[in-house]
């Protein structure tokens, strides 16, 4: 297809206008925060029937491209950034690949008593001292997350002088501690804004927020890692691919 002509083929209009307006959007054509046309000059355009605008922009709507305001439009979403969890990465690490300036504003660091949590997730005794970080991470300048790390107390006491602000705590551990890592334990939630949340993220009291809890073990399965991560819910993804197992018996 051209321009605004949809093809004659066995793919469905609603389909076609679709795939159209989502490349005009990645592309800039529409920009974020922009209104976009109309169903009828969208209809009057493509010339097809605002059944099929509806549909169209229902499809777009549920993909978070764009957001509607009732008696006003439609409107360009702001696209949020993604990570791809199929592999254990820092969030820098994963993203500056791809072309975002990934930065850490660091909140505190310092040695506390292990709550019940902490030390169960850690392995060891409850009371005993470990490091906690707190950063939070900005892509391309705007903040994205709040990461809360719990180290053991001789892995915190190494991390003391490094550069917390421009380097991932993954590739520190792997680098300058020599600690081989070898897998992760995620749980994922929800959660609203608290206070806290609310000034590091710069969203609103009671804003959706997802919480990632992970644990991260070194090759030979000891725990060395334990974070409390808080991602806005308006700016960020996780992905990951799952495949079905074959050979699964009915």
């Amino acid at each position: 297809m051209t321009d605004n002509v949809l093809s004659l083929s066995s793919v469905p209009l609603h389909t076609q206008l679709r795939d159209v307006l989502r490349a005009r959007i990645l592309d800039g054509e529409y920009p974020q925060d922009s209104q976009m046309p109309s169903e009828s000059e969208l209809g009057a355009l493509f010339k097809v029937s605002r059944i099929t605008v509806r549909q169209a922009l229902g499809d777009l709507q549920k993909e978070g491209l764009i957001f509607k305001i009732h008696g006003k439009g439609t409107f360009v979403a702001k696209p949020k950034t993604f990570q791809n969890v199929s592999t254990l990465q820092g969030l820098a690490e994963s993203m500056t690949g791809r072309g975002y300036e990934v930065i850490n504003r660091l909140r505190s660091f310092k040695f506390i008593a292990a709550d019940k949590l902490v030390a169960e997730r850690l392995q060891v005794a409850e009371g005993e001292t470990v490091a906690q970080i707190k950063r939070v991470r900005l892509i391309n300048r705007e903040p994205i997350s709040l990461e809360i790390t719990y180290l053991p107390k001789a892995i915190g006491e190494r991390l003391e002088k490094a550069d917390l602000v421009t380097r991932d705590i993954f590739l520190i551990l792997e680098n300058d501690c020599g600690l081989a890592l070898g897998h992760a334990d995620l749980a994922i939630d929800a959660v609203l804004a608290d206070s806290d949340l609310t000034q590091a993220l710069n969203v609103e009291a009671g804003s959706p927020i997802m919480r990632i809890e992970r644990l991260t073990h070194d090759a030979s399965g000891q725990p060395v890692d334990f974070e409390h991560l808080y991602y806005r819910g308006d700016a960020f993804q996780y992905r990951l691919r799952i495949d079905r197992q074959k050979g699964a018996l009915a």
